[in-house]
């Protein structure tokens, strides 16, 4: 990496593939603009970011500011004051050109640090509902950069910093932009949930297949995210359905394997949705319950709602009526294409240099002031 002296930007991040995804799409898009990219996050980090290309990742304290539970109210206070004071003395002693927050409660310190010290900063929403800590840093940040056309929960006073950049990608699914749609072969699906997603497929899975054909079982290649515990006996139920399938905790090349696939079923997390629109597939997707402020919900209906999938709320599902739907798919080629062309429709592939304009945009009127 060829840095260039002082022209540093700090990326703050809560520790989470959806959060420090698109923060690494952006970092290495700075990078390749001769940027020196820094990273705050939690202690989270150590899981997901070990691929990113930070010069120097700070973990700093931080709590949820929730008044729902009073009791540890004063604890999660001081955790956030403490990790606010960390992040100012960080960025006093760094002096970048900009700070960008990616959500999550451990972006907060670093970006009210920021403001606080008239540093240029932004944030980017990867879903579209509007996050809890982005909700309060909108009145603190000079921009606020969104995935969606449309975004619920912004309030009115920070309606004129709105941008429209999309949800960034990181590299190694944009290598897989726009792949041709697999036409000849057995049927490629790929399933998988994240952490608190893959034991429900795990579950749920293996009743669906039962409820199939035989004759259509033969035809479909299974790639699935199972949580560890779980691998065996998903396996077993598999090979005694005769269903061909690759079962892992976790996918290093899971972009390459979703542009190899037919069909999709997943969460909609906004890193999902991202890369799915990016390759171009078609998808299932079935909302994580109770997530907060239904994001995953209404990130499912925007990628439905230009023809790109199909919404399956976890209630109301039964295995009969899904496996009937994934027959009915399987059967119906070119609509899945189709699908997948409205799913690359749907996708940004240039977002994380849009949202890299928006950081140079911050830093530009900061010097012309």
């Amino acid at each position: 990496m060829n840095y260039v002296a002082g022209k540093l930007v700090v990326l703050a991040a809560g520790g989470t593939g959806g959060h420090l995804f698109p923060a690494q799409a952006l970092a290495e898009t700075l990078v390749g603009r001769g940027y020196r990219v820094h990273l705050m996050t939690d202690e989270r980090v150590r899981e997901y970011g070990k691929s990113f290309p930070a010069e120097k990742t700070h973990v700093v304290h931080s709590a949820s500011p929730s008044l729902s539970d009073i009791v540890g109210l004063p604890k999660r206070l001081w955790k956030l004051f403490s990790g606010y004071r960390a992040a100012k003395a960080i960025l006093k002693l760094e002096k970048p050109l900009a700070v960008v927050g990616f959500g999550g409660y451990p972006s907060f310190p670093p970006i009210y640090a920021a403001a606080a010290l008239g540093i240029p900063c932004a944030v980017h929403e990867q879903n579209a509902v509007l996050g809890r800590a982005n909700k309060m840093l909108s009145s603190k940040v000079n921009l606020v950069a969104a995935s969606f056309a449309s975004m619920i929960g912004l309030p009115d006073a920070a309606k004129s910093k709105l941008v429209l950049t999309g949800n960034p990608v990181r590299a190694v699914a944009l290598s897989e932009k726009a792949a041709p749609y697999p036409v000849a072969g057995k049927f490629n699906l790929v399933i998988f949930g994240g952490s608190q997603g893959a034991k429900f497929f795990s579950d749920f899975m293996p009743e669906v297949f039962a409820a199939m054909p035989e004759v259509l079982r033969g035809k479909i290649v299974v790639t699935q995210q199972c949580r560890d515990e779980d691998l065996e006996r998903v396996r077993a139920a598999y090979a005694e359905l005769g269903i061909s399938a690759e079962l892992r905790a976790f996918f290093n090349d899971m972009p390459k394997r979703i542009a190899k696939s037919h069909l999709v079923i997943s969460r909609s997390g906004a890193s999902t949705i991202a890369e799915l629109g990016v390759i171009g597939r078609p998808a299932i997707m079935v909302p994580l319950p109770h997530a907060i402020d239904n994001d995953q919900l209404r990130n499912a209906q925007s990628f439905a709602g230009v023809g790109a999938g199909w919404v399956c709320p976890q209630k109301e599902l039964e295995p009969k009526a899904f496996a009937e739907l994934l027959a009915r798919l399987i059967g119906d080629l070119p609509s899945l294409k189709k699908a997948a062309e409205s799913a690359l429709g749907h996708g940004k592939p240039d977002a994380a240099e849009r949202l890299a304009d928006v950081v140079e945009n911050i830093i530009a009127r900061k010097s012309a002031a």
